[in-house]
């Protein structure tokens, strides 16, 4: 399995002036690689890839392909509503040095399931580098259904997905579909372990910046075959799970981890830093019961 069961979807550290801090990413990096990440995806939207330009994609593979050192895999998400631009950004992503690829579902102009099967066989006509498609209705408004999935999954290039519509019917329909060689990685921290149970083989994580010790655990458990401590474990994780995603991600994130001095930086608009106190007492008590903060 060439890039591991634990994905992490990295944020991109901004210094207080809004740009790149590049001293904070190879920390960040450094920091994932330690708690058991075993590949880093770079520019999705944990990372805040709407805002990012180009070069700063570009740059961004480059710093964290560097500091990786070989020690994890990286993947860039390259994914537009264009896909001639989306060709382009995979193009430069490989140049850049990214083992693999991220596309997400094309957004907003929302096109049919056909229309989805050639955006992606275009971009696999332009590209030889493993790619993972990213399935996420809830911020596209684009569901690729298990069907045109399945048809994909006979292109090489496409080594499996990251599923993130939160319907274990349509998890457990792919898996029907697709052949073995064609992987499924969670897209929702908390359907992690029951995508596993149906045939998932790990998760691109959001928690995994602050949980990625306790995450990689819960995996290995489930994969060795001790599912009581694999629920235990999943479990125990469901309180920070839920409170990383209590407003839009990355901002409960980027809160969570400036809070744990793991210097994740400001954000850029149109996201801003939470002004609610409700917000940030949630995350701060599921940073308690874990025992990542002191009372």
């Amino acid at each position: 399995m060439e890039f591991g069961r634990l994905m992490t979807a990295m944020l991109t550290p901004f210094t207080s002036q809004g740009e790149i801090d590049e001293a904070e990413v190879k920390r960040l990096v450094t920091h994932l690689i330690a708690t058991g990440t075993d590949t880093i995806v770079v520019g999705g939207t944990t990372g805040e890839s709407p805002t990012l330009t180009a070069e700063e994609r570009v740059g961004l593979i480059k710093i964290v392909k560097a500091a990786a050192a070989e020690r994890a895999k990286v993947i860039a998400g390259t994914g537009t509503n264009s896909t001639r631009d989306t060709i382009e950004n995979s193009k430069a992503a490989m140049q850049a040095g990214a083992d693999g690829l991220m596309v997400v579902t094309p957004y907003y102009n929302k096109p049919p399931q056909d229309s989805l099967f050639e955006h992606y066989a275009a971009i696999a006509r332009e590209v030889d580098l493993p790619t993972m498609i990213y399935n996420v209705p809830g911020r596209t408004s684009c569901n690729i259904l298990p069907p045109t999935l399945a048809k994909l999954a006979a292109i090489d290039v496409f080594f499996g997905v990251k599923e993130a519509s939160g319907s274990l019917d349509q998890v457990s329909e792919i898996k029907r579909m697709v052949p073995e060689k064609f992987l499924v990685y969670s897209g929702d921290d908390s359907l992690t372990l029951p995508m596993m149970a149906v045939g998932a083989v790990g998760v691109v994580s959001v928690s995994s910046h602050i949980v990625g010790a306790e995450m990689k655990q819960m995996i290995e458990y489930f994969v060795s075959g001790d599912t009581r401590a694999a629920t235990h474990a999943h479990l125990a994780l469901m309180p920070i799970f839920k409170a990383l995603f209590i407003t839009t991600s990355p901002i409960p994130l980027k809160w969570a981890m400036n809070r744990l001095g793991l210097s994740a930086g400001t954000l850029r608009p149109p996201l801003f830093a939470m002004m609610g106190t409700a917000e940030e007492k949630v995350i701060l008590d599921a940073l308690l019961v874990l025992g990542k903060v002191s009372s």
